[in-house]
């Protein structure tokens, strides 16, 4: 049986080490800067949500408590089981397997749409925004996260990671796309010494992951991440 639905972009991070993703997602924006600046932008209450590449659902029962109704779609069937379980008491959430490309949702169904992390990384997800141009209703917003390279350590990490991405690239991507930029400041922030390397050494190549945890000390990372929206 196949693990994931056809199209998808491989996230090894998540796919192969969910249980140290989850660290990482209780890790990152303990301060909520993320969802703070969105809900300046829209707030979410009362709204029709939709949240691309879901994962295993750590952000649907936040989202759930104020939207009137959520929608996970995720394309690998063992993190779209385990959305499913993660919300079994909420019945205002679906989880759905799909691909940012083909979404399981209907035309003009979508008041507030969220990808974290996920499938929309500039050049290449065109489909996917194409997708967004039929799900949104007309006044609804698009929200995608995604990093800074230009700033912050992590952002340097990552940077170093990736020698071939060009920020600079991907701003004038999601500019010609019609997206706002809220460049926003978050941190990592562990409980455990432990958990801080072995997030690490899921997000990093191996000599990378070696030399931060090496040099870095403590659990705290400031970490820049890009808010890119648009209103439809």
């Amino acid at each position: 049986m196949r693990t994931a639905l056809a199209g998808a972009v491989p996230s090894p991070n998540i796919w192969n080490s969910p249980d140290v993703y989850e660290v990482e997602n209780t890790a990152a924006d303990p301060d909520g800067v993320i969802d703070a600046a969105m809900a300046g932008i829209r707030d979410p209450g009362g709204t029709e949500f939709l949240d691309i590449g879901c994962g295993s659902g750590f952000h649907l029962p936040r989202f759930a408590a104020t939207a009137r109704r959520v929608t996970g779609v995720e394309p690998h069937a063992r993190l779209a089981a385990a959305a499913r379980r993660r919300t079994a008491d909420r019945p205002n959430v679906t989880v759905r397997d799909g691909v940012a490309q083909r979404l399981p949702v209907a035309d003009s169904s979508v008041e507030v749409a969220h990808a974290r992390w996920a499938y929309f990384f500039g050049r290449g997800c065109e489909p996917g925004l194409a997708e967004l141009r039929r799900v949104m209703r007309r006044g609804g917003v698009a929200f995608v996260i995604d990093n800074d390279a230009t700033r912050s350590t992590v952002g340097e990490w990552f940077q170093r990671s990736l020698p071939s991405y060009d920020p600079e690239a991907v701003l004038r991507f999601w500019t010609a796309a019609g997206f706002n930029r809220e460049p926003l400041l978050i941190r990592w922030r562990f409980a455990r010494r432990r958990d801080f390397e072995a997030v690490v050494r899921i997000e990093f190549p191996p000599a990378l992951a070696d030399e931060i945890v090496a040099t870095h000390p403590g659990l705290e990372v400031d970490y820049a991440v890009n808010l890119w929206w648009r209103e439809y």
